[in-house]
């Protein structure tokens, strides 16, 4: 046998289990076979509800056994009654079995909701991180602000207290370039001058400097005694000579020394006396004489006791302004007086006034309270009758408004169709008068007609048929003679383009001679022949207007 080496374990390399091929001998049905639904990761390995599946499909198969065969009414009764207990048995199950699945889903449900709640919390902690900080910051921005603003404001100050009086300074230049502090050598650059703007153009800059090849080239240029440095200890001076002597130079410094050294000591010990001042003569002035002392007569007795008498008038009527004062000043402050007295009331009697006090200020209130109580009720009552009387009038007033409107608009309507009735009744009048005398003419016309001697009604029939037959023979013979023309105008037409294709331009001008002279001949003659008709009927005519106008008038 060979043996291998791996790096996994038997468990992470097993794979499904080998489920073999197997048969079933007729007759028998085996319990495993019950189990053929499940697998490897879906009911296997087997756990604690497969195994009371298995106990349910057991119970369940016990139970098909028991039931009673179908041969007989009581037994097909008892059958459906133990069919029914059991299909309530197996909904009871299914109902706890989603009561079951409901609670696992509420509580995944409650652990994504405590989740979300924890992501949620979280969010809004850095959140507010977020904003402290920014608010900290733009704080500090602010504080920054503030104190820059408050270094300005007191650089102002300070320049501004140099010159409080506002006078104007002429420049000192020679101070300005002896101070190596000043606008010369430092400018500020919050006056316009900004130094490191053109810092660059005064940085060296040369081959040397720059480049390898430019440093290796002065390096060869530099002697050895540059490049390589040589130190040497100061040696200790020497104040003696070969001999052992002192120097004379070292013998004075150790003198210039020693008097130095005494020198400062007396000056530490002595004592700086005060300098007398220098007597300058001066010149001393006489006294002002004294004047005389005055010498008054000596008051006769009656004098001093009027005297005496007005000095204790004064006194009495001091101490009554003072006493005037003390009680104008105890009126004044009575109540702190009062308030004073019933803060240190301690004995029983001023306890008792002080309740009665008490009684009767409470009873002052409540006396006033019930006055304003009834001035009160009473200004309510007055205002409602005044407001109920203001109300009448305002309302009666608004309907007398809208009456007296009313009436106007009425009243307008009024003299506009009496308006329109008198011009339809002078219109009317106007047509009827025009109306009688057309009526009044006709009526005369048609009794003079009827009066006249040629007019009678055999007469009038016949000329009406008379008129009747000539209409219609004229109408006839009209159309006759327009088919008639047109026919001949037809006929007269073809010969005319006939002959006109075959005349010659004498021929043309023949015709147009004979045509003009056989319409202006003949159309002298029509005018003449109208002009005496028209003067025969004209007679007639006048005599006609003569007998209707003068019948009429």
């Amino acid at each position: 046998t060979l043996g291998t080496q791996t790096d996994y374990r038997d468990s992470e390399a097993q794979t499904d289990p080998y489920s073999p091929q197997y048969t079933v001998h007729g007759g028998s049905i085996p319990e495993l076979l019950t189990l053929a639904t499940l697998s490897w990761g879906r009911g296997l390995p087997a756990g604690l509800e497969e195994v009371e599946m298995i106990d349910r499909a057991r119970e369940k198969r016990a139970w098909e056994a028991s039931l009673p065969p179908m041969d007989s009414p009581s037994n097909t009764a008892k059958r459906l009654k133990m069919m029914e207990e059991m299909e309530r048995k197996e909904w009871a199950f299914r109902e706890q079995e989603i009561e079951k699945l409901q609670m696992v889903r509420l509580e995944v449900f409650k652990k994504m909701l405590r989740r979300r709640e924890e992501n949620q919390n979280k969010l809004d902690a850095r959140c507010l991180c977020d904003h402290w900080q920014n608010r900290q910051q733009a704080r500090e921005e602010k504080i920054k602000k503030i104190r820059q603003d408050c270094a300005l404001m007191l650089r102002k100050l300070i320049t501004n207290r140099k010159n409080m009086m506002g006078k104007l300074e002429r420049r000192d230049i020679i101070k300005e370039y002896s101070d190596f502090s000043s606008q010369i050598y430092a400018p500020l650059s919050r006056i316009g001058f900004f130094p490191d703007n053109n810092s660059d153009s005064y940085v060296v800059k040369s081959f040397y400097l720059n480049t390898f090849a430019g440093l290796c080239q002065l390096e060869a240029c530099l002697p050895d005694s540059v490049i390589q440095l040589k130190t040497k200890a100061p040696k200790p001076r020497c104040i003696t000579t070969k001999t052992g002597f002192i120097k004379r130079s070292a013998r004075l410094e150790a003198d210039l020394a020693q008097v130095h050294q005494a020198l400062l000591k007396k000056k530490k010990k002595k004592v700086k006396e005060p300098k007398k001042p220098i007597h300058v003569p001066e010149k001393v002035e006489e006294p002002v004489p004294k004047p005389p002392t005055l010498i008054l007569e000596k008051p006769s007795i009656e004098e001093e006791e009027i005297e005496l008498a007005v000095v204790c008038l004064q006194k009495l009527l001091r101490g009554r302004a003072i006493q005037n004062m003390m009680f104008e000043g105890k009126r004044k402050r009575l109540d702190l007086i009062q308030e004073l007295r019933t803060t240190h009331a301690l004995q029983e009697d001023g306890q008792l006034l002080l309740k009665a006090e008490e009684q009767r200020i409470l009873a002052l209130q409540q006396q006033h309270d019930s006055q304003m109580h009834k001035l009160s009720s009473m200004e309510k009552d007055l205002a409602t009758i005044e407001g109920r009387t203001l109300a009448n009038i305002l309302d009666f007033l608004s309907k007398e408004l809208l009456r007296l409107q009313q009436e106007r608009k009425i009243h307008a309507l009024v003299m506009l169709a009496e308006r329109q009735r008198r011009m339809r009744e002078a219109e009317e009048s106007g047509r009827r008068q025009v109306e009688e005398r057309r009526r009044q003419e006709e009526d005369e016309i048609f009794r003079q007609a009827r009066q006249g001697h040629c007019w009678d009604c055999g007469q009038t029939i016949d000329a009406y048929l008379e008129d009747v037959i000539l209409s219609s023979m004229e109408r006839t013979a009209e159309e006759q003679a327009r088919e008639e023309v047109q026919r001949k105008a037809v006929e007269i037409n073809d010969i005319a383009y006939e002959m006109e294709s075959r005349r010659t331009r004498l021929q043309s001008e023949e015709i147009v001679a004979e045509l003009v002279y056989d319409f202006l001949i003949p159309e002298a003659g029509k005018s003449s022949m109208r002009e005496r008709v028209r003067q025969s009927q004209r007679k007639h005519i006048y005599a006609a207007h003569q007998i209707i106008h003068g019948g009429t008038e």
